[in-house]
């Protein structure tokens, strides 16, 4: 079975560790491998005629938002952190989950602050995506849903390689978005307004959650959603964790035992866990 960069890092690390390779060595051997990752992001994302990513995503948000000033989108995107912070706080109430949902159904700022993060140019988590690419490749998954999609650049890596992707999420913007940009690219793909469309009972060989249940109110209600939509045997791929953070009020859950309590409950078990890049764990539903 194919390993995954992270798995290989780790086994290459214990050379280190018995004075079989130096550090220089594997630092070479691991920008090499992040390099890859970063072809085949940048493979999947750029569009016809543009060579460079974050010029690339830049060009295609102004498309999109019809401003050709590209220093312009540039620093809307370098403020969105601030500015999405500062829309939180004045207008979310946390102990409401209505005001929650209005403030992503209403606000466009994420999508300014994903498409900045998707350029790689602050740090490479997105590339994640590429991880759970190989995985669901590996284990024959042909079905895959990206649950809180966001601006649906993973879901664009999953759809360029073969595999049936469906997109949800809370927010119209974001998925008007997310759907615009399918179209630009001819590719296929199915969007799910949480609000207003019920995901489908198991459809999905994997689900996909990057990023996702530090924002939801009730995360363990998420669990049982997600584990409805997959196949008996289907794999949930994810990032669980938050640490508490000023810039980025947006993160309510830090505790993630409930989700875990209640994956075990529904019978899922954890099959893989990335201990050398981003933390991102797998559970099977059996």
């Amino acid at each position: 079975m194919e390993q995954l960069l992270a798995d290989k890092l780790k086994v290459l690390w214990q050379s280190v560790e018995y004075n079989d390779l130096s550090t220089e060595e594997f630092g070479l051997e691991q920008e090499h491998g992040l390099a890859e990752y970063r072809k085949i992001w940048s493979d999947t994302l750029l569009l016809e005629g543009r060579y460079d990513l974050q010029e690339s995503l830049l060009y295609e948000l102004g498309l999109y938002v019809k401003c050709n000033d590209l220093a312009e989108i540039q620093l809307r995107c370098r403020h969105a952190v601030e500015n999405l912070a500062k829309e939180w706080h004045e207008k979310v109430d946390v102990t409401d989950p209505k005001s929650v949902e209005h403030f992503y159904n209403a606000s466009e700022e994420e999508i300014y602050e994903l498409m900045w993060w998707h350029t790689l140019s602050e740090d490479l988590s997105p590339l994640s995506y590429v991880t759970a690419l190989h995985f669901a490749l590996r284990e024959g998954c042909c079905n895959c849903l990206d649950f809180g999609a966001g601006v649906g650049s993973g879901s664009i890596a999953f759809a360029r390689h073969g595999l049936k992707v469906g997109l949800a999420d809370i927010s119209s913007p974001l998925l008007a978005f997310s759907q615009w940009r399918f179209q630009l690219r001819k590719l296929p793909g199915e969007f799910f307004d949480l609000k207003t469309r019920a995901l489908p009972k198991e459809t999905f060989d994997m689900v996909t959650a990057m990023d996702v249940f530090e924002h939801l109110c009730d995360p363990a209600e998420a669990v049982e959603s997600l584990s409805n939509v997959l196949k008996p045997g289907g794999f949930l791929f994810g990032r669980f964790g938050g640490e508490p953070n000023e810039d980025r009020p947006l993160h309510v859950i830090q505790d993630f035992e409930p989700s875990f309590r209640r994956l075990r409950e529904l019978g899922f078990v954890e099959v893989w866990r990335d201990e050398w890049l981003w933390g991102h764990q797998v559970f099977r539903k059996l």
